[in-house]
């Protein structure tokens, strides 16, 4: 399917741009949280399906390394599209360097997360499907805003809200990479089974990675201060929240000798 021209995508985009067009992607922000919220209470009695809980009950199940790859590239994609099309906001350069960050992001969990993966458990069709889908929504909706919808004054990026933002971004990003790494590496080559992680963030919380995901898009809504980027961030904390929930519970269960003064997710906190 063609971008430009007169019959193409970037022709329709322009033609649905508008009012409706900006109130559908705050009601769409409204529908995210509530689909986070809705998921964390589905996730206290059932585990999500993928990773050491992955299970047939939910489909065929597919490579982790293709899985991972397939359903996080729309994040990528779908925003690059969007900047392809051109937009009223597009070329100011906060929105750049905000759209950038969440660029940076999905290259990362599309192009090279994917192909770091050691032995990960294979992911039920079912589950892809659900992260696919979610990836597409949620990419067109934070590219659309900040292509389209999002305008800052002058000289937002020396703004007290933007750098506290981005510093949180950046600080989240490194926390999340770390904490992957030592997941990655807690197994020997030949080793099987789990260990209980230690090192960095996971002296403090059973999920480091979750947490710096949390902390990550918390960051990019400050810095974005748009409704859709804050229910990004919220529908994060519902869904990573439960999922290091989960996480904890199997560690207690599993290892007498867990940590006990390890929290869940937030540090000191929960």
């Amino acid at each position: 399917m063609e971008l430009g021209g007169d019959g193409g995508v970037c022709a329709l985009l322009r033609q649905v741009e508008g009012p409706a067009e900006r109130r559908l992607l705050e009601l769409s922000s409204y529908g995210m949280i509530a689909l986070g919220a809705v998921s964390a209470l589905l996730l206290r009695f059932i585990p999500m399906p993928y990773g050491r809980y992955s299970s047939r009950r939910y489909g065929w199940l597919l490579p982790a390394r293709l899985a991972w790859a397939l359903q996080e590239l729309p994040s990528l994609l779908v925003p690059l599209g969007l900047v392809a099309c051109g937009g009223a906001v597009a070329a100011a350069r906060p929105n750049r360097v905000l759209l950038g960050c969440f660029l940076l992001h999905y290259a990362h969990r599309a192009l090279i997360f994917p192909f770091l993966i050691r032995q990960g458990k294979p992911t039920p069709f079912f589950t892809f499907v659900l992260a696919l889908l979610f990836c597409v929504f949620n990419g067109y909706l934070q590219g659309r805003s900040l292509t389209n919808y999002a305008t800052y004054p002058p000289g937002w990026l020396a703004d007290s809200r933007f750098i506290i933002g981005f510093l949180g971004w950046l600080i989240g990003k490194a926390i999340n990479i770390h904490s992957d790494d030592i997941l990655r590496n807690l197994r020997k080559p030949g080793e099987t089974g789990y260990k209980i992680p230690r090192g960095g963030m996971f002296e403090y919380v059973s999920g480091a990675n979750f947490f710096g995901e949390i902390l990550e898009w918390f960051g990019f809504a400050l810095a974005c201060c748009t409704i859709e980027s804050l229910a990004f961030a919220l529908c994060s904390l519902f869904i990573l929240g439960s999922r290091a929930r989960q996480h904890h519970k199997w560690y207690l269960e599993k290892f007498e000798d867990y940590p006990k003064d390890r929290k869940i997710v937030i540090p000191f906190v929960y």
